[in-house]
């Protein structure tokens, strides 16, 4: 009985010390809640004091929303109903991360500073935003077009709500939820050369987020040519690699095909370089244009269909995160310039220019060689052999092992065929002595297949690169 009676009681003490220390914990958890609650209504009082003390009326006083019991929640929640009256101390607690990052100095640059964005789609929406919440205090949006129920998933902004209605004004609203100082100005018209001076005046930078490649290049030749900073986008449709987006100067952009169109045209009215883009080195694989019903072919040339001369009338599929990393891209380069903070060390582009004008230069005149008569342009160019050396060949001999070679050599593979960028490979240097020799020298007759030399597994490999290079026709367009 005694051992009973003794466990009993330990029983009863266990007992007694667990259901305290749950009370205890209960108690405390609870005290707490109360606390946090206490500070949240204090500093919405602060808040309201600070706003309604720059107010006239109490017309403006900011509702506070209740704290919705039915969902448990302990936040209270603060809506301004109008634009001015923001204290600054209030300004430096929001921006108080950026003020940490970059210094008052820093930071009042930024603020001061003021931004054009033309085209506010997928990318230009998420450039403005994080533009706003780093702390630019004037920005204005520049967009002739209309949400639509595919600009959904992608539009930094834009909700249900907002379809059929200008993409200048969701993203204006949504800037002004953020900050209550900003100052923003909608233009929902198209940017033109003409007349284009009005729409950047008094940009420290502007951004271009245009989809027509002509207006693209008027716009950034008449920035370049009046010494306002402009930042381009480049291409984010029917790509998915994150990992392939570039910040770089537009003269060094590779593989994307509106850059080299971009490019190319800049090139032709003197503008060669001085113009920091964001693009992608992603080749892009099996994508084609949306298509158009068959009726729409027989209302004529399908380029007459658009709203604007120019303006594209079918659309690329687009990945929606692709233009937000454009976007954020843009604004991160942009607000680093802006604070006197440029990018120290940027991550050097897989872009061998001096590599590539030397191939080039070694096909050129192996061209030459084989065709008995000098030539002076190659059908390819650096760009092109830089699609075929890092692309198709990864920077490998096309003969197995495929070794890395020490000096590689471009050159023709089947002499039959013209020089394109389905029929040209990278060789060693002693690779190539020898296909010289025995498929690209000497008579035709006694010239042998490149096949017989190199074998079916080689054939293959060529065979597979140019699929590769049809589909990448396809995608530019040549």
């Amino acid at each position: 009985m005694n051992t009973l009676s003794s466990q009993s009681h330990r029983t009863q003490l266990i007992l007694t010390a667990v259901s305290t220390c749950v009370i205890t914990s209960a108690l405390f958890t609870a005290y707490n809640a109360y606390r946090r609650r206490e500070r949240r209504r204090d500093l919405d009082e602060d808040v309201l004091r600070s706003i309604t003390a720059h107010e006239p009326s109490s017309t403006h006083r900011v509702p506070v929303i209740p704290e919705a019991e039915e969902t448990g929640t302990e936040e209270t929640f603060i809506r301004p109903s109008h634009i001015g009256g923001y204290n600054e101390a209030l300004i430096k607690e929001q921006l108080a991360r950026n003020y940490a990052f970059f210094g008052d100095e820093a930071m009042a640059r930024v603020r001061a500073g003021s931004v054009v964005i033309v085209g506010c789609g997928g990318v230009g929406s998420w450039a403005a935003v994080m533009l706003v919440r780093s702390g630019v205090s004037k920005i204005r949006l520049v967009d002739f077009d209309y949400v639509t129920l595919s600009s959904l998933n992608r539009h930094a902004t834009a909700t249900l709500a907002d379809v059929g209605t200008p993409k200048v004004g969701c993203i204006e609203r949504t800037l002004k939820q953020i900050s209550r100082w900003v100052q923003v100005d909608s233009r929902s018209e198209i940017w033109r050369k003409e007349d284009g001076g009005k729409l950047l005046e008094g940009a420290d930078w502007v951004i271009d987020a245009i989809d027509n490649i002509t207006t693209k290049v008027d716009l950034l030749k008449y920035c370049h040519d009046h010494g306002i900073k402009v930042f381009s986008s480049m291409g984010a449709g029917a790509k998915c690699d994150p990992t392939r987006v570039q910040i770089s100067d537009i003269s060094y952009t590779i593989y994307d095909p509106l850059a080299r169109s971009v490019r190319r045209r800049l090139r032709l009215q003197g503008v060669s370089s001085g113009i920091p883009v964001v693009y992608s080195t992603e080749v892009p694989g099996d994508v084609k244009l949306l298509p158009l019903p068959e009726e729409e072919f027989q209302k004529g040339d399908v380029k007459e269909l658009g709203v604007f001369d120019d303006f594209r009338v079918r659309i690329l599929p687009v990945l929606g995160p692709l233009p937000s990393l454009f976007g954020l891209y843009i604004a991160t380069y942009v607000i680093c310039e802006m604070a006197n903070k440029p990018i120290l060390n940027p991550l050097p582009i897989k872009n061998r220019r001096k590599l590539y004008e030397r191939l080039l230069r070694d096909l050129l005149h192996r061209e030459s060689k084989l065709l008995g008569e000098q030539i002076n342009k190659l059908p390819i160019d650096e760009d092109d052999v830089a699609l075929i050396f890092e692309d198709l060949s990864l920077g490998r001999s096309v003969v197995p092992p495929h070794n890395v070679p020490s000096r590689p050599q471009l050159l023709r593979w089947d002499p039959l065929k013209p020089l394109t960028l389905e029929n040209c490979v990278v060789f060693e240097f002693a690779e190539a002595e020898k296909h010289s020799r025995e498929c690209l020298g000497g008579n035709a007759e006694e010239r042998r297949r490149p096949a017989e030399v190199w074998g079916d597994e080689v054939q293959r490999i060529i065979d597979k690169n140019a699929a590769e290079v049809e589909k990448y026709r396809s995608w530019v367009g040549l």
